[in-house]
């Protein structure tokens, strides 16, 4: 097992513990390979796209293209490893996308004393969870912003490609609805697609979580999404063109 494979599968197993509900899919093969993992960070040190970049380049991965979303307050990053590995997305929320009370607020939750060490990536989450008006502050600025408060910089949601599955969109998304999944509406997706992509992004049941005054509430926390290229849209491979060209940009 290659260096980049052991950080998928890391990445991997601490997802489907979050999100047991996707790790008990039977839809397919359990040894289909992903096609991509979006990991979801935020712009500050030392949890950063720049840090994190720095940390993945260490294991052999390397950037294939960067964008920016600027409507969505996000910076991406497409990495590429060994031919064998699923994509990494790195996603990046810019804090300065929210408004003062809710990046005073984010940034005294991330800067508290962490309960673990900085880890593997996904490991963890490196700060105190969150009482529930904070993570509502947060939730009703950007869905990512609660979305890291409560669960860390880790896997947000991962994809498959509906050719390595070898059934249709269609019938796949059958049966997901048929287990429980519901598609969103693109409006509620994460990440824009290319029109070159179909696809179908599924939110996770939600589940319970102890917040940080002891009540528990129930919030959707992830996300799997089944994509497939349109006839004629070339040999890349599916997570090269998932996002739109109108957000690629240079990095200097």
């Amino acid at each position: 097992m290659t260096e980049q494979q052991t950080i998928s599968q890391q990445l991997w197993l601490d997802f489907i513990h979050q999100h047991p509900e996707i790790g008990a899919l039977r839809l397919w093969p359990v040894d289909t390979p992903l096609e991509y993992l979006v990991l979801a960070t935020i712009s500050q040190s030392p949890w950063s796209m720049a840090a994190t970049l720095s940390r993945l380049a260490e294991r052999g991965y390397r950037p294939t293209r960067h964008y920016a979303l600027a409507d969505r307050g996000l910076l991406v990053t497409l990495l590429a490893g060994d031919i064998h590995s699923p994509r990494l997305i790195v996603i990046e929320l810019q804090t300065t996308r929210l408004s003062s009370p809710a990046r005073a607020a984010l940034q005294q939750l991330t800067s508290g004393e962490s309960s673990g060490s900085r880890t593997e990536l996904g490991a963890c989450r490196p700060w105190p969870m969150p009482d529930w008006a904070t993570y509502q502050l947060l939730r009703n600025e950007h869905p990512l912003a609660g979305w890291l408060a409560a669960m860390g910089p880790r896997v947000h949601h991962v994809g498959y490609d509906c050719t390595q599955i070898g059934k249709s969109l269609a019938q796949l998304d059958s049966e997901m609805q048929e287990h429980g999944f519901m598609p969103a509406s693109e409006v509620d997706e994460m990440l824009p697609v290319s029109p070159l992509i179909e696809h179908r992004y599924y939110p996770n049941c939600s589940r319970r979580l102890a917040f940080a005054d002891g009540d528990e509430h129930r919030i959707t926390a992830g996300a799997i999404q089944l994509v497939r290229q349109a006839p004629g849209a070339g040999r890349e491979r599916t997570a090269d063109v998932l996002l739109p060209p109108y957000a690629w940009c240079e990095m200097s």
